[in-house]
This record gives structure tokens, sequence and C-alpha cells, in this order.
């Protein structure tokens, strides 16, 4: 089986212009594709793995990969499956953000001549001029056709401003200069980029008269529809800071029962003979995959000791042990105490476990907040700081744990 045949297998592939040349060069290793990153953070998310993975796939199957860093797209902003315009960064945090996320890519990719590259289309696209851009490319898109396309019309309603609208053309540029420039035969996405990779196709053909390929991944989903990598509204983020080996681990181990097969398809690289095994695993066999899941998925970002440590601590506090070691933890301060005690509301916001006092006075009244192994119902329970000295976990829900320590 080659690489491309073994990536519809995994469920990867949504769409691509032309298949049967694709599939040729996927499999005999000339493609030289790219996948572009806005750095809109310092760190990137699991969000980001179906990209992640799908480069290391391709690198190892003697595919180039390019990681196009969005410097220039990051300042306009994707409007694709948002409902209102993104942050505008300075430069400075923009580089900041690249050099952060490089080092995160070099865990799957390999850098090196040859090998995988990285560019910034801040390089290209910060020097045009606007008027010879317009002259040069504008002509090439149509209004009409552009209004139409998936990433703008969910915006028409609420409000689409004309410097997002340009997204679409200097994403389509991007893929003209790497072609000329970079020998990039081949784009890859999110199926919800499919208009403007097919604008850099098309782009190509009109202003070069040759042709070039886009192939778009299906985007990974919950069972609710929304976007893998997000857990109560934050992030799941690759950078150990901010979420920890222990969060990222937790976060994989409770995905829904109907998509942890789905994401050991697409996410893993474990060979298909032994995920086929699996397909027709149910009850507690889930729970197996989960944990097989997410361990592969941490050990591929944190290592193999840091994924061994997560595993153990998450059994342990679910078989009922005290094994909190390797719990994510949070430290208390004199600073942080009133007459030498602290609200639980007050801990759980400090250790980021809600985002709102109103949600933790919901979820407390609910019955949803124990404090070492008790149930509270008290919304103004609050813990010493003789407490504190020894340390108590405080658990949210059925799944998430926090300890806190002064």
């Amino acid at each position: 089986m080659g690489v491309y045949e073994e990536l519809i297998e995994r469920g990867l592939i949504a769409q691509v212009t032309n298949e049967d040349e694709i599939r040729k060069m996927v499999n005999s290793g000339k493609a030289r594709f790219y996948i572009g990153f806005d750095c809109t953070a310092d760190s990137l998310t699991a969000g980001h793995f179906m990209a992640l993975t799908l480069m290391k796939r391709l690198q190892e199957a003697g595919n180039q990969p390019i990681a196009l860093i969005g410097g220039g797209t990051t300042m306009i902003g994707d409007p694709s499956g948002r409902t209102d315009m993104r942050k505008m960064l300075t430069r400075e945090d923009i580089d900041h953000n690249a050099e952060c996320f490089r080092k995160q890519m070099e865990r799957f990719i390999e850098f090196g001549e040859g090998k995988a590259q990285m560019v910034n289309n801040a390089d290209w696209l910060l020097d045009l001029n606007y008027v010879e851009m317009l002259r040069e490319v504008g002509t090439c898109f149509s209004v009409n056709n552009m209004l139409r396309a998936e990433c703008y019309k969910q915006r028409m309603e609420k409000g689409l401003s004309f410097f997002e609208f340009n997204y679409m053309i200097m994403q389509s540029y991007d893929f003209y200069y790497l072609f000329k420039n970079y020998d990039c035969n081949m784009q890859f996405g999110g199926d919800d980029q499919w208009s403007n990779m097919l604008g850099g196709t098309e782009l190509i053909r009109k202003k070069l008269g040759k042709d070039a390929h886009a192939m778009t991944i299906t985007l990974l989903t919950d069972s609710n529809g929304k976007k893998m990598g997000k857990t109560a509204g934050n992030a799941v983020w690759l950078d150990a800071e901010k979420t920890s080996p222990y969060d990222f681990y937790q976060y994989w181990r409770n995905v829904e029962d109907a998509d942890v097969l789905k994401c050991i398809r697409m996410l893993t690289f474990l060979p298909m003979d032994e995920i086929k095994k699996m397909d027709s695993w149910e009850g507690s066999q889930l729970n197996t995959a989960k944990e097989i899941l997410a361990f592969e998925l941490t050990k591929m970002v944190h290592g193999e000791e840091e994924a061994q440590k997560a595993q153990n601590a998450a059994r342990a506090l679910f078989a009922g042990g005290s094994d909190d070691s390797n719990m994510p933890s949070t430290t208390i301060d004199d600073a942080d105490l009133e007459d030498g005690k602290i609200t639980v509301l007050s801990l759980m916001i400090k250790g980021e476990m809600i985002k709102s006092n109103g949600e933790g006075r919901r979820l407390i009244q609910q019955g949803g907040v124990s404090v070492d192994g008790e149930k509270i119902t008290d919304v103004f329970h609050t813990v010493t700081a003789d407490l504190l000295e020894k340390g108590i976990v405080i658990k949210k829900g059925k799944k998430v744990f926090r300890k806190f320590i002064k």
C-alpha cells in the first residue's frame, strides 16, 4: 500500500484536484508541498495535529514539506470559522510565535537541506506594492466567486471587513510565490480552506499556464461537530507550560466513545492492521483504546517518559489511588489568603479550572466539585492554610483534577 492509499484508509483525505496525478507524486516521493500556519499564539494546539502528523507521514515517504509561517497573513486574519475579526498582532509578536512554532514542529518533521523547510510569507507579502498587486493578481479573482466561498458566507450577515476579504487573495498568492520560487507543486489544508486553495491553483494556471495541485485533509471533529483541540472553551496547547503533559493526556483520554477509533486512525502511527482489530471494540475496551490514543499522542509531543508519568497518575487517580505526584498543581501564596483561608471558588479560578465564579457556583450547587474526595455544596466553602500546606486535590466533574499546595 502506498502512502496515498494509507491516507485514504485512515480517513484523512477530503478533496483533491487531480487524484491520479497526486497519487503518483505522493507515492513516488515527488511531492513538494506546503501547509500554512498562522502564528496567532506562541504555541501550536492539539487542533494542529492533523497537519503535523500529515507532514510527518509524507516526509517519511520521501516527500518534502514546506511549513509556511503566516507572518504576513496573520496580520490580516483568516475569517474561516470565525464570528468576529481576529485581534491584530505586532510584527514582534508574530516573529516570536513563529520561532515557538518551529521548535514544536521539530518534534514531528526534520528540517535541513533536502528535507523540510520553514518559510515566512511576510518575506514577500509585506513588500508588495498595493497597486501592482491589484493589477497583477486582483484581476484573476471574481468577486462573485469569492462571495460564494464557504469561508466568507458565515461572516456576511455579521459583517466581513474589506481587510479580511483580502485573505483569500493573500493565501492564493502564497501558493503562486512558492510554486515559482520554491518548486512547491502541492498544497494541503483543512477542508474549510478549499476555496482559498482552489484560488491558488487557479492563479498559477492563469499567470503561468501550468498545473498545480491541491489536497485537503478532513477536519477532525468531535461528536458535537466542533474542531478537536479545544475543551471548555480553552485551547489544548502543545507547550507544556500552557497545557501540562497530564492535562494533555487527560484531554485525549476523555474523547467521546464515538471519536476514539477515528482519532487513533487519523492521528497515531500505529499500523492499520492493529487499528482494524479495534473496530469491534466496545464497552470497557473503548477505555483501553482511549488510553492507547492518549499515550501515543502524549509520547509524540512530550516524550515517552512524560507520557508514562501521565498515564500512571491518571490510572492511580481513577482507580481511587493517592498518587498525585504527576498531577497538575497550583502553588498558593500568603497573598492569596484572607485571614488564613481561601474559598474553593478562588482556588478553581487561580488554577484555571473554571472561567468565572458563576460557572463555579453552578458546578458546586449541582454537586460537581469535591475537595479531597468529599463533595461540597456550599459555594462559600473555604480551605485553610494548614490544609494547603499538606496539599489538597479539587476534582471538577468526573475527570478533571488539580492539586493545590502552599
